[in-house]
């Protein structure tokens, strides 16, 4: 999901001006959903339907993770097609839309307004991501490239497109029955389309692509590729299937088991790129991508436990466990260790761009603090594993013990992002 590395790449992509706004709104809500965290541990010891785990997960989900995507992607697709953003004014259409209606949706959840608050946040953020996907799309089918990759990509936003235009029925049942039931019925079809098919697609789709490329590694298997695709969509589409027809909570097994399969063939294919890598030494933003392909496995058992033991009401809190180890787990770690692989490069590109050839230039990774790269990833890899302990056995003290890592490690990667953005040319 994350914009290339690879120095002549670099110079065909998209505008920095797209790019950039992308990256440094994402930062600060990095740091907002940890600082709402600290706030709300309590959270774990009550039902997940709350204002505060409500605006919690979308602050991760949209602000966060989605809006990341959104600028990495930007760079990335031109890459990816071997042609051209279609439109740099639907990117900034994007951007203005979902940095607008993102924090009036999450003021909505957390005060609660179940009326016209929500309902204004929501029409925003589909807008912004009818931009998106128009952009995506004719930018796609204007190329006559459309590698696996791509694809990937063209099915994770519509997925998106999906899971929003679903939240904003969601926010409209509050006060007029649009549906059948309540909406709260209906929330786990939301939750799942947007971390499977959103998330987890767009993922691996460009991960399968980017770990190769910054390992410096030969390693491609298409055929592999298009096993995880049908595999992931597969188990979506029957999770899909057997919540409308009502089946019992053990059919889920299947679609959990598809898309298990999947996590498991995509972290095969990039240990294969890992071992046949021509670049032997491998940097901490990649290992920290590397370590976000096993986090993956933490949500899905955590999934299996919830099957077993929620039906009857029983033990909540593994239920914020599983939100918890998507957003702040697998979907935080790539994007911790992804933005220092790629932002560098783009701010180069602004900064350097016209000068490289005329004089020696500082590389990319002499741009941001790879001492606060360290002390963020301590930060994050404590606050993560303590929390995850401190919702097992329900302990406040390790809650809080945990989610004051987390802010520690989003207050240092905001630093270090704002660090690399406002970088100046050195006189060499």
């Amino acid at each position: 999901m994350f914009g290339p590395g690879i120095g002549g790449a670099m110079q065909q992509t998209t505008n920095y001006r797209v790019v950039l706004p992308f990256y440094l709104y994402a930062s600060i809500f990095f740091l907002i959903g940890a600082g709402l965290l600290l706030l709300h541990t309590d959270v774990t010891e009550t039902h997940y339907f709350n204002p505060y785990t409500l605006a919690i997960t979308h602050t991760m989900a949209l602000g966060w993770g989605t809006m990341i995507i959104f600028g990495a992607s930007h760079q990335l697709l031109p890459v990816m097609i071997e042609g051209k953003l279609s439109s740099d004014t639907l990117a900034y259409l994007t951007f203005g839309f979902a940095a607008i209606g993102i924090p009036i949706l999450i003021y909505g959840f957390y005060i609660f307004h179940t009326g016209w608050v929500l309902q204004i946040g929501a029409i925003l953020v589909n807008l912004a991501i009818i931009f998106y996907l128009i952009n995506v799309f004719r930018s796609s089918f204007r190329s006559k490239t459309r590698n696996i990759h791509s694809w990937f990509v063209l099915t994770a936003t519509l997925w998106l497109f999906t899971t929003t235009f679903y939240g904003l029925l969601l926010v409209f049942n509050f006060s007029e029955s649009i549906l059948p039931k309540d909406s709260v019925s209906y929330l786990s079809i939301h939750a799942h389309i947007g971390i499977i098919g959103w998330f987890l697609l767009m993922v691996m789709g460009v991960g399968s692509r980017l770990i190769p490329m910054f390992l410096i590694s030969k390693y491609t298997n298409d055929k592999n590729l298009w096993m995880i695709f049908g595999l992931v969509n597969g188990g979506l589409i029957s999770f899909l299937l057997f919540r409308i027809l009502g089946l019992t909570t053990s059919s889920y097994y299947l679609s959990v088991m598809l898309i298990l399969v999947g996590v498991i063939l995509f972290g095969l294919h990039c240990k294969k790129a890992y071992d046949v890598r021509i670049r032997k030494s491998v940097d901490e933003q990649m290992k920290t991508s590397l370590l976000s392909v096993l986090q993956m496995l933490l949500p899905i058992l955590a999934l299996v436990i919830i099957l077993a033991f929620l039906p009857s009401g029983k033990h909540q809190n593994i239920a914020l466990l599983y939100g918890f180890c998507i957003f702040f787990g697998w979907i935080t770690a790539i994007i911790l260790g992804m933005t220092f692989k790629t932002l560098p490069f783009i701010v180069w590109n602004k900064v350097y761009h016209k000068k490289a050839y005329k004089g020696k230039t500082p590389a990319p990774k002499e741009l941001f603090s790879e001492k606060i790269y360290h002390a963020m990833l301590i930060a994050y890899l404590f606050g993560f594993l303590v929390f995850i302990v401190g919702v097992i056995i329900l302990n406040n003290y390790l809650l809080k013990a945990g989610a004051v890592g987390l802010v520690i490690a989003s207050v240092l990667y905001v630093a270090n992002t704002f660090k690399t953005f406002l970088h100046q040319p050195k006189k060499l």
